[in-house]
């Protein structure tokens, strides 16, 4: 059963103004939005979350430090649960924040979602190492039914901020030990997915290692958890940008492996062709994509949200897949056979603020 617990979180005190000091996730932001942010208030999240310069982590530290010191971070008074909503036009994805036991890769209930990309876990390592705290949460997805309604926040926040696409994010403190109790216990009665913040699991347990042996507030990790269902969740697809191959020679490759249809769309820069699905294929279009692409010599491929269409009108790629989402169920099953989906399948959206809530580790 997974571990969840409440921790005494680490919040902007409530003169500081959250529309401010919060900040995306550190790995969706380029060096120019960072910049931006940065710029807003000398406080801003990116300032520890996301560090630059030579001395980027030590500085990361000494940030926190100060903003500790002089009061603009300050520390609840006992271990508490964080609801936490965010609100899209009319549609909501309400969880809680708390702390979820980390467990290796296949070893427990606390399931990998997806296989991951290469990526250096070092940055994340480096300002674990320097600032000793959960500085952002993962986001992971209850298998638990009736989490939803136990994490339905009520009465007025206590905190708010409005992000540059209009989402609103809120979040409440829970310290009532019965309602901690409930959620806690339903947490524990299912597995959790880890549906964003793959890397930064993999950078705790990193760090828990060179913290053990001895039992500690590094066995866990800050984590969103949000029941898996419809209601909660607004799943995107990922495309892929394609370079090195004219988008004519792709087109007939794809139509030869996948055959015409209406599972994914390949745009070129002078026209588009509708691709189907091998139906003794594998179960996901990300995964038959993989297989096909693997056979075109000197492709390379990368991964964007949004609108891929521009960067093949721009010049940035030679041509590019657009997907279709995967649905909760399909998400579900997956999950209940304990698999994981290729790299890039999912985009949650939104995505939790950076600098609602920190934890320390000690």
């Amino acid at each position: 059963m997974p571990r969840f617990e409440p921790f005494p979180g680490i919040r902007y005190a409530p003169h500081v103004d959250l529309d401010e000091v919060s900040a995306p996730p550190y790995d969706v932001m380029g060096d120019a939005e960072r910049a931006a942010y940065a710029a807003r208030h000398r406080a801003n999240a990116v300032r520890f979350d996301a560090p630059v310069g030579e001395r980027a982590y030590d500085e990361a530290a000494e940030v926190l430090a100060g903003l500790l010191a002089d009061g603009t971070l300050v520390r609840d008074d006992a271990p508490s649960l964080y609801l936490y909503r965010m609100t899209n036009g009319g549609r909501h994805t309400s969880g809680v924040i708390g702390a979820l036991g980390l467990e290796p890769p296949g070893t427990g209930d606390v399931l990998p979602h997806e296989h991951t990309t290469k990526k250096a876990k070092s940055d994340r390592l480096d300002l674990l190492r320097a600032t000793h705290a959960n500085l952002s949460p993962i986001w992971g997805l209850s298998l638990a039914k009736g989490l939803a309604e136990l994490t339905t926040p009520d009465g007025e926040p206590d905190g708010r901020a409005v992000d540059d696409a209009g989402v609103v994010h809120e979040l409440w403190r829970v310290t009532d030990p019965v309602r901690i109790g409930l959620i806690v216990d339903r947490v524990a009665a299912e597995p959790v997915v880890i549906a964003d913040g793959h890397h930064r699991f993999e950078t705790c347990l990193a760090y828990q290692g060179e913290r053990g042996p001895e039992p500690g507030d590094y066995d866990l990790t800050m984590t969103y958890v949000v029941e898996l269902t419809e209601d909660e969740l607004d799943v995107q697809p990922i495309h892929r940008l394609l370079r090195g191959v004219p988008a004519e020679a792709i087109a007939s490759h794809l139509l030869d492996c996948l055959g015409p249809g209406d599972a994914m769309t390949l745009v070129g820069p002078d026209r588009t062709w509708e691709l189907g699905r091998d139906p003794d294929g594998p179960e996901l279009d990300t995964e038959q994509l993989a297989e096909a692409l693997a056979g075109v010599d000197d492709l390379d491929v990368s991964y964007q949200h949004g609108d891929v269409a521009a960067a093949v009108r721009a010049g940035e790629a030679d041509a590019a897949v657009v997907m279709r989402p995967v649905t909760v169920a399909t998400i579900r099953a997956v999950a209940d056979r304990r698999d994981r989906m290729p790299p890039k399948t999912t985009f949650f959206y939104p995505k939790p603020r950076t600098g609602f809530v920190l934890r320390d580790l000690g």
